[in-house]
Formats: structure tokens, C-alpha cells, sequence
């Protein structure tokens, strides 16, 4: 029997289905473009017709004009349709092709790219209820992240992340002991080592491909006073630490009480833990949003799982929210935690006591 609908909010929602899957091939293409160097031929080069950028990039024109149609749909590429040449403009090259650049989205892309490749084991992990390790996921996964949030990890990190915190700063500068926990390939480790050459650095990662990474990072950047170890943020090797910190990474932990206990139990007197985390509301109905609705899904195909297939498998999730991360920050023993800064998509929180 069949149901009385709204025919009006029926056709509402599926003009948004409409717009998402054309958003979700724009990605796709965005990747295709990104991984193929169109976008970077297009770059600075004014305007062209579909057969100067084939000569340009030497790709068959045929491909390219379907590629720019769709690019050009989206508002990615700028057509202009008096003689159908395609360009840039400058808003559109800092999101599609500048790497590094806050505002460039291709490790997003990467990202999203990467849950739709291994779909297959992403369907059965929800099906089963069991983990999936973080190393199940694929390199563009790994690849991407790192892209992500690396832009945002050299904006704010050093800037205003780490001057936020009581005397942290102070303390790099004249030479601290730091533990960066979880550093996958090194990003953030990489850049507090060339702020602060008078301080040693060590990052640790349970995933040894993503360490030897960090390490090539390292070294292709001169960087001296970091080194990298293969170790569980629960049992990692050192004490006597002035200053600690995770990104991103603490809800993909089993055990992330188990962490932070140890975390606690190596600092030196006085040292501070900064945990950086996805931004969050603390219940769900305060995450109705675009960047909720984002990290839920990341945390349904790559976060929980990746916790479930740990110890204790406690499963924060993305969007934890700061009541929770307090809560299991106080269980593992410390007694202060202050949101110190926070960006459109992060929070970061000052941990001591």
C-alpha cells in the first residue's frame, strides 16, 4: 500500500540526490584531473581550446573535451563559451591545483577517492561489525589524509595553535623533548622541527610504511632534531617529554584512555599534552552539517573501524565532541582540559594535570 508523500519535499530531495552525484563525479574527475596534471597545465595559461591543452599535455582531445564539460558544469573550470576555450581562474587554481595551499582540496578528493576504491571491504566491515586495520586501507587513503590536512596542519600549527597553549611555546624555543603521537607521515612532526631547531622531536606511528614515509619527509626537508619509531601510543618508548601532541588521530585509537594514560605517565613535570581533533558539537543533532555529515562518513568507513580492530575497540568516532574527549582525558588521569584554539575543522584542546 502505497504511502501518502509531500510531492513538493520529494522533488526537493531529489534535486539535492541530483546535485550530490553530480558533486561526487566532479570529485571523481577533480581526481582524475589532479593525478593527470591537467589542472596544473591549465595554471597560468590563460585560455585554451581543447586541442592546445591536448598538445599541451598530450592527451586525446576527445577525452580532455568531456573531462573540461564536466569540470566546466561544476565551476571548476571557467568556460568561455564566445570560442570555447577553458581557463583557470585565480580562486579556482588555489582549490584545484596549488598543493599546499590552505584553500587546495585535492587530499580531500584523494580521500574520498580512496573509501569508493575499496568499497567492497568498506560494505563487508559494516556488514560483519568487525575492525578493519588502518593498514587495510589503501595508499591513496593514506596519501590523501596526509594531504588534507597537512595545508591546515603549516597554517595554523605553529601560527596560532602551539602560541595558543601556557607556555608551550616559550618552552620549543629554548629547546624541549616533544612526542608527536600518530604522526602517520610525519606532516606535523616535519613542521615543528624546522620552527624550533632547538628541541628534538619524535614522532611515532603504529604503521610502519607511513614511518618510513615520515622519515624520507624528514630527510628531503634537512631536518636533524626529528626522528621516527614504528610504536603504539600506549606503550611507546621515552619519558621526560615537555610537550606532547596527537592530530586527528586519538578517536582512531582502541584504546585512547590507554593512550593518554601513558601519555600522562611520560611527560615531565609540568609538560602539556595538545590534542587536535575533529571539530564537534557534543551531541549529534549539533553536527547537522556539512562537516558532520563529512566526518560521520569518514568515520564509518576508516575511524571506527580502524578502532574495532584494536584493543578495547572503544570507537570514539569523528565527532567525539569535547564533553566526551574530556571525559576519557579525566579517566586516563589528567585534570584540566581547555579548548585553547579551534578552526572550521578542528579543535584543539590543552591538556594538563
Amino acid at each position: 500500500m502505497a504511502e501518502d508523500f509531500d510531492e513538493t519535499k520529494l522533488n526537493e530531495l531529489i534535486g539535492k540526490v541530483i546535485g550530490d552525484v553530480a558533486g561526487a563525479l566532479s570529485l571523481f574527475l577533480s581526481y582524475i584531473g589532479d593525478q593527470a596534471g591537467v589542472f596544473a597545465a591549465l595554471d597560468g595559461a590563460g585560455r585554451l581550446t581543447a586541442d592546445q591543452l591536448a598538445a599541451k599535455t598530450g592527451y586525446n582531445r576527445k577525452y580532455l573535451r568531456q573531462w573540461l564539460g564536466s569540470m566546466s558544469a561544476a565551476g571548476y573550470v571557467t568556460l568561455h563559451g564566445e570560442d570555447e576555450t577553458f581557463s583557470l581562474s585565480p580562486e579556482q587554481a588555489l582549490v584545484f591545483t596549488r598543493e599546499g595551499q590552505p584553500a587546495c582540496m585535492q587530499g580531500f578528493f584523494e580521500s574520498v577517492v580512496s573509501q569508493y576504491e575499496a568499497h567492497a571491504q568498506a560494505v563487508e566491515t559494516f556488514k560483519s561489525g568487525k575492525g578493519r586495520p588502518w593498514s587495510d586501507q589503501t595508499p591513496c587513503c593514506f596519501r590523501g589524509v596526509d594531504r588534507f590536512f597537512r595545508p591546515g596542519y603549516a597554517v595554523n600549527l605553529v601560527e596560532s595553535w602551539i602560541p595558543s597553549l601556557n607556555g608551550v611555546e616559550a618552552k620549543l624555543k629554548a629547546g624541549a623533548k616533544v612526542a608527536d603521537i600518530g604522526c602517520g607521515h610525519g606532516s606535523s612532526t616535519v613542521l615543528m622541527a624546522q620552527a624550533y631547531p632547538q628541541s628534538t622531536f619524535h614522532g611515532f606511528d603504529f604503521h610502519a610504511p607511513s614511518i618510513e614515509q615520515a622519515r624520507a619527509r624528514a630527510a628531503e626537508a634537512g631536518v636533524t632534531n626529528a626522528a621516527f619509531h614504528v610504536a603504539m601510543a600506549q606503550d611507546y618508548p621515552g619519558e621526560g617529554f615537555d610537550f606532547a601532541c596527537i592530530f586527528d588521530a586519538l578517536h582512531d585509537m582502541g584504546d585512547p584512555v590507554g593512550a593518554a594514560r601513558h601519555i600522562r605517565s611520560t611527560l615531565s613535570p609540568g609538560g602539556t599534552f595538545m590534542l587536535v581533533e575533529p571539530i564537534a558539537g557534543d551531541a549529534m543533532a549539533d553536527n547537522m552539517n556539512p562537516i558532520g555529515q563529512i566526518f560521520y562518513a569518514f568515520s564509518t568507513t576508516v575511524c571506527t573501524p580502524a578502532s574495532l580492530a584494536q584493543d578495547i575497540g572503544l570507537g570514539l568516532g569523528a565527532q567525539a565532541g569535547e564533553k566526551r574527549l574530556t571525559a576519557v582525558l579525566n579517566e586516563a588521569g589528567f585534570t584540566h582540559v581547555r579548548r585553547a584554539s579551534e578552526t572550521p575543522t578542528n579543535m584543539v584542546l590543552e591538556v594538563t594535570g
